[in-house]
C-alpha cells in the first residue's frame, strides 16, 4: 500500500514533483491557490505569487533550463519570453495527465503533523483533509523581503515583486528613481526604466556590488559554455572561473558600480548584456550603499546625497511557509537544515522540493529531488540515520556556501552539475541498498 500524498504547490517544483510521484504510482493530491499552474512564472497570478514583470526574459538559456524528460520546442529562442515558459509548464503538465490531480483555487492554510505520523490539512475550501505525506513545493520567489535603512522615505516604495512595467503599479516616467540592488531583477528593471524615453533619472544602489556576466559569448548563449565537472574540487574550478571572468569583462568598476566585497563566484553573479551598456551611455548613475533616508533625500555610504521621487527594493525574498506553525518549523534568516535539500531530519513524512539556489539551472534540479521523493514514496530509497544527516547537510553548507557572502540569499546555494551527479551516482544506489537491507518505513495508513 502507498501513501496518500499531498503536495503543496503547482509552479515548477510542485508539478515536477507530482509528475514523478504520477509516474511511480503513488496516489496524491496537488493543492494550488491560484487558478492556474505555473507558480512564479504564471505572470499576473491571481495568488500575487508571480514576481515576473512584463518584459521578462529568462536569465538561464532554455539549453540548461530545460527538464531532461520534457525538452522546451526547438522553435523557442535561447532565452524565452515569460510567456513562453508559462505555454512551456503548461505543456508539460498536458503531456503528463497532471492538472486531474491538481485542485486549483484550493491551497493548503494550514498543514498539522499528526501524534502518530501523517498530516492533517485544511484547504482552502474550509476541508480537514489527512494524507500519509507531504510534499512542500511553495517556492522561494513570492515574500519579499525589504531592506531596513535608518530614517523615513516621503516619496513612493515597492519592491521590484510587485513590478510590472513602467506603468504599473506606479506611473514611472519623469521621475528620480533609486533602484537597490544589484541581481538579476534589479539590473532588468533598471535597464527597462533608463530608456531615455521614459525621461527618468535612475540610480542604482548595491552594498556588495556584484560581478556583471553577459548572456551571450560568440553569438550564443554564455552558459552553454559553463559546466562544472562533479570529479574535480569546486575550489579548483572557482579559481578558474576566477582567472577566466577577465575575459568576460565582468567586473563592474569598468562601468562606474563600486568593486565587489567578494570575489567572482562567492556571491551569485549578474546575468546582463545590457546594463553595462546603460552604464556606460550616462543612462545609469551608480552608486554604493544606502546610509539613511531622510524625507525625499537619500544619503549613502559615500557621504553624498540625491532626492529621489521612487526606491525600488529589489532586495530578495523570504524563505516562508505560511501553512506550518512557525514553532513548529521556520526559516529564520532564510536557513533550513534539510538533507539533501529535500529531507528535515526527524520527519519522515514530509519532504521539500525547490528549495535551492541552483546554479545554473533550476527544472533539472528539481527532476533530480523528484527522483528521490518519488522513490522514497514507494520504498525504493531510505535516507541514512540522522545523525549522518546532520554531519552531511554541514559538509554540503561548507561544500557550497562555505566560500559565499553570509547572505540570506546565499543561504541555499548549490551548484547543479556537482548535485545531480551525486544524487544519481551515490545517493539514490545508497538509499536503494538501504531500503533492501533495513526495510524502508511504513508511511502509509498513518494519517
Amino acid at each position: 500500500m502507498l501513501p496518500t500524498t499531498a503536495v503543496i504547490g503547482a509552479g515548477i517544483s510542485g508539478l515536477t514533483a507530482s509528475k514523478m510521484l504520477n509516474d511511480y504510482g503513488v496516489p496524491y493530491t496537488t493543492f494550488e491557490s491560484s487558478d492556474r499552474v505555473g507558480g512564479n512564472w504564471a505572470f499576473g497570478n491571481p495568488n500575487g505569487h508571480s514576481s515576473a514583470y512584463r518584459s521578462l526574459h529568462i536569465d538561464t538559456s532554455k539549453h540548461q533550463l530545460s527538464f531532461r524528460d520534457f525538452p522546451m520546442p526547438d522553435d523557442y529562442p535561447d532565452f524565452p519570453h515569460h510567456t513562453q515558459i508559462k505555454d512551456y509548464l503548461d505543456a508539460y503538465a498536458d503531456a503528463f495527465g497532471l492538472r486531474e490531480h491538481i485542485e486549483f483555487r484550493n491551497g493548503v492554510v494550514s498543514a498539522k503533523r499528526l501524534d502518530g505520523g501523517g498530516w492533517e490539512i485544511l484547504d482552502q475550501a474550509g476541508a480537514t483533509r489527512r494524507f500519509d505525506l507531504l510534499v512542500v513545493g511553495n517556492g522561494h520567489h513570492w515574500d519579499p523581503r525589504m531592506a531596513d535603512f535608518p530614517g523615513e522615505f516621503t516619496g513612493e516604495t515597492i519592491h521590484s515583486h510587485h513590478y510590472i512595467d513602467p506603468w504599473t503599479p506606479l506611473h514611472l516616467m519623469d521621475k528620480r528613481i533609486l533602484v537597490v540592488g544589484l541581481g538579476n531583477s534589479a539590473a532588468d528593471i533598471t535597464v527597462e526604466l533608463s530608456q531615455r524615453a521614459l525621461r527618468n533619472e535612475v540610480t542604482l544602489s548595491t552594498r556588495s556590488s556584484a560581478w556583471i556576466v553577459p548572456k551571450l559569448v560568440g553569438g550564443k548563449a554564455a552558459d552553454m559554455n559553463y559546466r562544472t565537472i562533479p570529479q574535480l574540487p569546486l575550489s579548483w574550478q572557482r579559481k578558474a572561473a576566477q582567472w577566466g571572468q577577465r575575459f568576460t569583462y565582468s567586473d563592474p568598476t569598468l562601468y562606474g558600480l563600486p568593486a565587489p566585497n567578494h570575489k567572482f563566484f562567492e556571491a551569485h553573479p549578474t546575468q546582463s548584456g545590457e546594463l553595462p551598456l546603460r552604464l556606460k551611455s550616462g543612462d545609469v548613475t551608480p552608486q554604493g550603499n544606502v546610509a539613511r533616508l531622510d524625507g525625499e533625500t537619500v544619503h549613502f555610504e559615500d557621504g553624498t546625497s540625491s532626492d529621489f521621487d521612487v526606491i525600488i527594493y529589489a532586495t530578495g525574498y523570504n524563505l516562508t511557509f505560511p501553512f506550518f506553525d512557525p514553532e513548529f518549523l521556520s526559516a529564520p534568516e532564510n536557513k533550513i537544515d534539510l538533507y539533501k535539500r529535500i529531507i528535515k531530519p526527524g520527519i519522515d513524512d514530509l519532504l521539500f522540493v525547490g528549495f535551492a539556489q541552483s546554479t545554473p539551472t533550476l527544472f533539472p534540479f528539481v527532476e533530480s529531488q523528484a527522483r528521490l521523493i518519488a522513490a522514497y514514496a514507494v520504498g525504493e530509497y531510505v535516507p541514512p540515520s540522522i545523525a549522518e544527516m546532520h554531519e552531511t547537510i554541514k559538509a554540503d553548507d561548507h561544500l557550497y556556501m562555505g566560500h559565499m557572502l553570509d547572505r540570506p540569499r546565499h543561504t541555499h546555494q548549490l551548484d547543479y552539475f556537482v548535485y545531480e551527479h551525486q544524487m544519481r551516482t551515490k545517493e539514490l544506489p545508497a538509499g536503494r541498498k538501504r531500503a533492501r537491507a533495513q526495510g524502508a518505513p511504513v508511511l502509509a495508513g498513518r494519517a
